[in-house]
């Protein structure tokens, strides 16, 4: 004590107070008593009270199909505003026209770019047509040619049959002439022994004579004849050798012509694919500076205004939320808690906005609330340290508020099993999980299997 007062505690009379004469009232200690006693023998009985244990989450509305959420639109391709068709809080169908672009790159700019590329594709079309129709006509010239050698070939051929059968007749004949050559000498030096002897005269012997040497004119006549037959074999021989050569380069040259047209096909080819790959995306880049609803939705917010501002590819433009979904609630739970939920669990989902009184262990005592079921559990963590958790709407509870937005926050309360009051304060001030369990239809499950 301070002693700050000259009066001492022990020395002052409550009596003369009508407050302390209540304290130090009996009667007032036995009702005091009774309060007591009444006050504990209801906390007895409410701590063996059945109390539901939950999981509890807090998250926030959003829709239950991927495709059906608040999403924003980009442009594939950089470029400037010029021109904008909606504005925020309209409803756009799919493929309403919400913007339209222009290019900011130099290389585009040219508005006949689209045409010009055409007209580019078109020749070089007709020049890969004309190196086709070159590498035919050459074909058709190399069969021609290969025609040709082969007649030739064989005229050829049969003039050295021709000669050959020349040659060989000269050949008899030039036996024929020797054998002509001995006859007549034979001849001749027999009239000589008749005229030596004086039977034959001097003119026989002559006409012997005149015999032998014609006949050595035509020897030498036969001979000269089978040598040019000879020779004129020869010459038909070598003949074939240079028609062979005469025609194997110019069709060598003819392949050689035919292999430059087929590789100026393929470059045309090429030319041809790469000019149609751009035409191609030059009109896709085209239809690109029309920015387009990609479904049916509602223009939330124009996150790019005005008329000339700039923008990158990928870059953000509008944010559109589609007309036709179905609401869902994302809430996370604890990893602790991860492990008592399971797909088709039921939840209790309170939305900000509307009243409720909830008693979390008490369900039935709840107001307010809504139901709904696990449809989706996310099998690695969030960013935020917890695990998150899709709801869907209850279809055996009442249906979820028709004004409900997407965005806005939700509570949920997933329902576990029973357990006394006491059990669960006692796990509340152990810190301890909720029980594990396993619901209905999983052991049903389990047991079919």
């Amino acid at each position: 004590m301070l002693n700050i007062s000259k009066n001492a505690v022990r020395d002052f009379d409550f009596a003369q107070y009508k407050s302390g004469k209540r304290i130090f009232d009996r009667h007032y200690y036995k009702t005091f008593n009774k309060f007591l006693i009444v006050f504990f023998v209801v906390l007895v009985i409410v701590l063996f009270l059945p109390w539901t244990q939950n999981v509890s989450g807090q998250g926030y509305v959003t829709t239950l199909s991927p495709d059906k959420r608040p999403q924003s639109i980009q442009s594939q391709i950089p470029g400037r505003i010029e021109q904008w068709f909606v504005q925020e809080g309209d409803i756009v169908s799919k493929g309403d026209t919400i913007m339209r672009i222009s290019e900011v790159k130099s290389e585009y700019f040219d508005t006949e770019l689209v045409q010009r590329t055409s007209d580019q594709l078109t020749a070089k079309r007709e020049a890969l047509q004309a190196y086709n129709q070159k590498a035919e006509a050459l074909r058709s010239q190399i069969s021609a040619l290969e025609q040709e050698r082969n007649l030739k070939l064989s005229q050829s051929r049969a003039k050295v049959e021709q000669t050959l059968l020349k040659a060989q007749s000269d050949s008899l004949k030039l036996i024929a002439a020797q054998a002509n050559i001995e006859i007549a000498r034979i001849r001749m030096d027999r009239e000589k022994s008749l005229f030596d002897q004086g039977l034959k005269s001097a003119k026989d012997v002559e006409t012997r004579t005149m015999n032998l040497r014609s006949s050595e004119a035509d020897f030498l006549g036969a001979q000269n004849n089978y040598n040019n037959a000879k020779n004129q074999v020869s010459i038909d021989r070598f003949e074939i050798q240079r028609i062979e050569a005469n025609y194997a380069d110019k069709i060598a040259k003819s392949k050689s012509d035919l292999a430059s047209a087929r590789s100026a096909s393929f470059e045309a080819a090429i030319e041809v694919s790469k000019l149609e790959n751009t035409l191609a995306n030059y009109s896709m880049r085209r239809g690109l500076q029309f920015i387009v609803a990609p479904q049916d939705g509602f223009i939330n917010k124009a996150l790019k205004g005005g008329i000339g501002e700039t923008f990158k590819e990928g870059e953000s433009l509008v944010s559109i939320m589609p007309l036709d979904y179905a609401l869902a609630v994302e809430t996370f739970v604890r990893p602790i808690d991860m492990p008592l939920l399971h797909i088709g669990e039921k939840v209790r989902v309170e939305f900000d906005g509307w009243p409720a009184i909830v008693f979390s262990g008490w369900p039935n005592a709840s107001l307010g609330t809504y139901g709904a079921k696990v449809v989706a559990m996310d099998r690695f963590i969030s960013s935020n340290n917890t695990y998150r958790i899709l709801l869907a709407p209850d279809l055996e509870d009442r249906p979820w508020p028709e004004q409900i937005r997407v965005g806005s926050g939700a509570r949920t309360i997933a329902l576990l099993s029973d357990v006394p009051i006491w059990f669960e304060l006692w796990r509340q001030l152990n810190g301890f999980p909720p029980n594990y369990y396993n619901p209905e239809a999983s052991i049903e499950s389990d047991k079919n299997k």
